[in-house]
């Protein structure tokens, strides 16, 4: 009776892998799959990190070392989602250009493996759960969250009308700040708009380096940036805004009355740039591409110190 059984579950299991579903649409599927997770950069977290540090900073913060568990998920599953959000409605802007710079020609738009539609599908499908996200939160948050998707959507056209496209990423990566505030005090106090200045200025920073690389055919196609607009000026004023940024971090700390686990976490921060200064000393594009890839450890460095100052230190009261 056993054998009886096993013959025809092997023989249904035969009829079934030679079926339409497993050599047809089984890997189609895979391939849309595929596709996709290319298109929305979940083989490529460097931008996810870079977004979700200067959230978990605010959530630390805001949360005097002990963020709401319930804030604390609907953030970091709104960074990962607005991110891969970001990602598609960047590659349907940049559509008819990527395909004329070296590093962008892979991308799906680009070969035709996803449709523009598709793109716009997705961004529409990762907004509206960002969003449902949001709606388990106060008020303000959700009114936070409408100018947040506001800026997600402007930023990617910014390098056709601006040499400053660089301040929108900013703004748009930073906007989870003042957001996480609104969650877990449901106010805004100025240490939230210090974390969004500083989000602003560590952007360009490491945005200009990644802008650097691409400065030759960018320029050649007309797209616009601040690694234009700085010239030979770009490691100076990189450098400028580096010091903008260890000043302001100074002040959040300040504010937040951290002590000296967050000052060594500065100081590591500083170090960090000056070893990317290095790395673009001769703009050589793939070190330029390495140190923008290595801005992450700022972002870690930082939250471990804000992490460490909260558990250790009891005068850590944010304002």
């Amino acid at each position: 009776m056993f054998d009886e059984w096993a013959a025809r579950i092997a023989e249904r299991w035969k009829v079934f892998m030679k079926g339409s579903f497993v050599r047809g649409t089984l890997p189609w599927l895979a391939d849309r799959i595929r596709n996709y997770w290319v298109l929305l950069r979940f083989d490529r977290p460097i931008g996810t990190l870079l977004l979700m540090w200067p959230t978990l900073w605010a959530l630390w913060l805001a949360g005097e070392g002990h963020p709401r568990p319930d804030v604390f998920v609907v953030f970091v599953l709104g960074v990962i989602l607005m991110r891969a959000a970001g990602c598609a409605i960047n590659d349907y802007a940049d559509r008819n250009l990527d395909g004329h710079v070296r590093r962008t020609r892979g991308r799906p738009l680009v070969g035709g493996a996803v449709s523009p539609r598709e793109a716009l599908v997705l961004f529409g499908a990762l907004t509206l759960v960002s969003f449902a996200l949001v709606l388990t939160q106060n008020r303000l948050t959700i009114m936070l969250s409408v100018a947040g998707l506001l800026l997600a959507a402007v930023y990617p056209f910014m390098k056709r009308y601006t040499y400053l496209p660089q301040l929108f990423l900013g703004a748009a990566f930073g906007w989870g700040a003042p957001m996480a505030f609104a969650a877990q005090t449901g106010a805004l106090p100025p240490l939230a708009w210090l974390l969004l200045f500083a989000t602003v200025l560590w952007a360009t920073v490491y945005d200009t380096m990644y802008a650097m690389v691409d400065r030759s055919d960018d320029a050649r196609i007309g797209i616009r940036s601040t690694a234009i607009l700085f010239g030979d000026m770009d490691k100076f004023m990189i450098g400028v805004l580096q010091a903008g940024l260890l000043l302001n971090l100074h002040l959040i700390g300040a504010r937040a009355g951290l002590g000296v686990p967050y000052a060594i976490s500065i100081a590591l921060a500083a170090a960090l740039m000056i070893y990317h200064q290095w790395l673009i000393r001769h703009r050589d594009p793939e070190r330029c591409f390495h140190a923008f890839l290595r801005n992450s450890d700022i972002g870690l460095v930082v939250f471990c110190g804000i992490v460490l100052d909260f558990t250790f230190s009891a005068t850590s009261l944010p304002t």
